[in-house]
């Protein structure tokens, strides 16, 4: 990156866990590469344990901890949580809003974020937060954070409209690009570690075979895959 160019990323996820689950290398990455990084959570994540003597507001606070442990690991420059609660996100113009609000103060260049496409597969569920999450965060990103006809009551706040360059959507089934995080496949298995109220981190050999596996089609010895989209105009 040129000097003088530095840039912004901003990640936009459901829970605490989940853009360093699908992304963690990548800010990695980012961060490496001179860029300026930063998640946005938007829920509480006060319902993601089996534990029956865990109480919401106890794991509420874990989580946010957590997070932040990891993602000072990856470089992350600050960590925001908007506290909707766990389970119950809702892909509506309020939180669409609220994503704009952050899209306009951060200017980033590039937004990652969850896939609201995949549902299912043979194994797996996707959380309807992660789908919410991906959905809200689309739709903030266009037209509405670009439009300045769209909320200009934020102007009120110094927040002009802001165009993204670029989208990354978290993808494992179908994506068109592919990040070597290689270099940072031990630090991403050390971040989700951290997430111990998840039980991510108590198979390491799993996720290493994971972005093994994904990194194949692009000859990556280990990569975080996406479905990427460079906006034209």
């Amino acid at each position: 990156m040129k000097k003088g160019t530095k840039k912004v990323v901003l990640g936009v996820a459901a829970h605490s866990d989940d853009l360093d689950f699908g992304a963690f290398g990548t800010f990695c990455k980012f961060v490496d590469d001179g860029y300026d990084c930063y998640y946005l959570i938007l829920t509480d994540g006060s319902k993601g344990s089996r534990d029956p003597k865990m109480t919401a507001a106890r794991l509420a606070k874990i989580r946010q901890d957590e997070l932040r442990q990891s993602a000072k690991m990856a470089g992350i420059k600050d960590v925001f949580f908007l506290g909707h609660a766990d389970g119950e996100l809702v892909a509506d113009l309020k939180l669409r809003k609220e994503i704009v609000r952050y899209i306009r103060r951060l200017k980033p260049d590039i937004v990652v974020t969850q896939d609201p496409t995949y549902m299912y597969s043979e194994r797996f569920v996707n959380h309807a937060d992660h789908r919410a999450a991906g959905t809200a965060t689309i739709d903030a990103v266009f037209p509405a954070a670009r439009n300045p006809m769209t909320f200009p009551e934020l102007k009120k706040e110094g927040l002009d409209h802001h165009r993204v360059a670029q989208m990354y959507l978290m993808n494992m089934q179908t994506p068109n690009y592919a990040v070597d995080i290689t270099k940072y496949i031990d630090r991403k298995i050390k971040g989700l570690g951290i997430h111990k109220s998840q039980g991510i981190g108590q198979n390491p050999e799993w996720m290493r075979q994971m972005s093994a596996n994904l990194g194949k089609k692009w000859k990556y010895k280990h990569a975080e895959t996406f479905f990427k989209i460079d906006f034209a105009i």
